[in-house]
This record gives C-alpha cells, structure tokens and sequence, in this order.
C-alpha cells in the first residue's frame, strides 16, 4: 500500500491551523495588532479618518464612529486562506523542498490578503451602512454588517481561489518537461 508523499505537508497546515486558532482564543486586540493596524491604516486612508488605539478596545475612528477590534482582525479568513491555498500548492508541487518553502509563503501571502481584503470589507460596511440608515432601523445593522462579512470574505476567497487554481494549472500545463 503505497501512502500519499503530499500526506505529512497537509498535517502539518492542518496542526498549524489548530494551534493558531487556539492562540485566537487567548488573544486580545494587542495580539492581533499585526492584522489590525496595517487594516486600520488603510482604512483611514480611504475614508480621511484617524484613529486613536484604545487599550483593550482596539483602533477607535471617532469621525466614523466605529472601532475596528479583535472581530474586526480577519484572523478566520487569514487560517482559512491558508489552509485552503496551501491545500491547492502541495496539490500541484512535487519536490519536497517547494512543499516546505510553500507553508510559509502561503502564510505570509494569505496575510497580504487578508489585509486587503479586510480593509476591503470595513471599508464596504463603512459605505452601506452609512447608506442603509435611512432605511434600515438600528436593530437590524449587525446583521447587515455580518451579511456583508460573509459576502465579501466569501466572494474574494472563491474568486482567488478560482484564480490562484487557474494559474497553477495553466503553470503545470505549460511546464518543460524534466
């Protein structure tokens, strides 16, 4: 019986993920700084406001009126783009040494990600909301800022996905052959 090669590198994603996920849970805004600021400077950029950083509370947008905290850091979507792209890279590598090289860089590639794609969601609810006041009473606006969660994470998860795939595979299809 003849076990798949690719088998290890999947575990070790799969035991990265879990470790991180349970380093979440005993985090706080300070912890996750690394996802918060440089989101929380891009979305000062984009909409003219500055923050002041509250401890314990996060980065606090008084013109805006929101504070971008711990559930504002992203940190789901960034264990999940690394365990779906890293699952999609050891698909279509073959040397040993591109798997081990590959966990981190789709590590730090699904940081760069998440970060824009995070901003990208603030920024969206920031716009809509603002928007949907006139219309929607203040009961239902955490469920509108959860629908646009979902949305944008999901939308920009399937479409790199769809892209990324795309590319390793025009990549393996028009590789030289050894």
């Amino acid at each position: 019986m003849q076990t798949n090669k690719k088998t290890p590198y999947y575990f070790t994603a799969i035991g990265l993920f879990i470790l991180l996920k349970f380093a979440y849970t005993l985090a706080d805004t300070y912890d996750l700084n690394f996802l918060l600021r440089p989101t929380d400077i891009l979305v000062g950029v984009l909409t003219g406001s500055n923050s002041v950083y509250l401890e314990n509370s996060g980065f606090y947008h008084d013109k805006l009126n929101i504070i971008i905290d711990k559930s504002c850091s992203g940190f789901n979507f960034w264990l999940l783009c690394f365990l779906v792209f890293t699952y999609l890279v050891i698909k279509y590598l073959d040397k040993p040494l591109h798997k081990i090289l590959a966990l981190p860089s789709v590590l730090f590639c699904s940081y760069l990600l998440t970060i824009f794609v995070n901003t990208s969601r603030i920024f969206a609810s920031i716009i809509i909301q603002n928007q949907a006041q006139r219309f929607i009473s203040n009961k239902y606006q955490l469920i509108l800022h959860e629908i646009i969660g979902i949305i944008t994470y999901l939308s920009f998860l399937v479409l790199t996905y769809y892209i990324f795939e795309k590319f390793l595979n025009y990549r393996q299809y028009n590789a030289k052959p050894a």
